[in-house]
């Protein structure tokens, strides 16, 4: 199925979005008050506060949505543009009690010296400070690129749960040699890191740098 933003003048990348993941709605959500966007994400948003059971349950729904606001216009001042969240059956869990799986996918560009992108593919694992483990060189549709995996932890007294947070990642250098896609697969199950990482290699093997449909036309 083709999304409309296939065809968006201001696109820089096109991909598949993998089977499981839903596209969080940046410009919705990170509207500025007033604007039709915003008064879109009111309106959207307006049957889920009627059905709370009552004020501290609204209350409440509204706190986490600003969180969630602030969370992501974090990400998209370091670059991201796009945010997925992905919910998945664990099918292959040994107890045999099926239980749901989240991840969250994101794209950010950095901006990379000049260089060919095979080298800075490989720079951008290779760092001591990354902690980048399971490197894997790779030629895709698009380019050269790189597959790699670091696992992080919440800071104590963050007040997350200290899960790991297994973090599988795919650099993809630009064609003009000065900025680089950093595809990014984010799982507190580092369990089914092969699973995950499977699933990341399945999305950056769609990776176009160049409109796919204007090049069939």
């Amino acid at each position: 199925m083709i999304d409309d933003s296939v065809g968006d003048a201001r696109s820089e990348l096109w991909f598949a979005e993998p089977p499981g993941f839903i596209a969080l709605p940046l410009d919705a959500l990170l509207a500025d008050p007033g604007s039709p966007a915003a008064e879109g994400l009111r309106v959207a948003v307006a049957p889920l506060l009627d059905a709370a059971p009552g004020g501290p349950a609204r209350q409440g729904f509204v706190a986490q949505l600003a969180q969630g606001q602030q969370m992501l216009a974090a990400l998209c001042q370091f670059g991201t543009v796009h945010c997925s969240v992905g919910l998945h059956r664990d099918d292959i869990d040994a107890s045999g009690a099926a239980a749901h799986l989240l991840s969250f996918l994101t794209i950010t560009w950095h901006s990379t010296s000049v260089a060919p992108r095979a080298v800075t593919a490989a720079r951008a694992v290779t760092s001591a400070s990354g902690g980048h483990t399971h490197v894997a060189c790779v030629d895709l549709p698009s380019g050269p690129a790189t597959l790699s995996e670091t696992t992080v932890g919440p800071a104590p007294g963050s007040g997350l749960p200290q899960l790991p947070l297994l973090q599988v990642h795919a650099h993809l250098p630009h064609p003009d040699c000065k900025r680089m896609a950093v595809f990014t697969l984010s799982t507190t199950v580092p369990a089914r890191r092969g699973e995950y990482r499977a699933i990341l290699r399945e999305v950056v093997e769609t990776v176009r740098f160049a409109d796919p449909l204007a090049a069939e036309a």
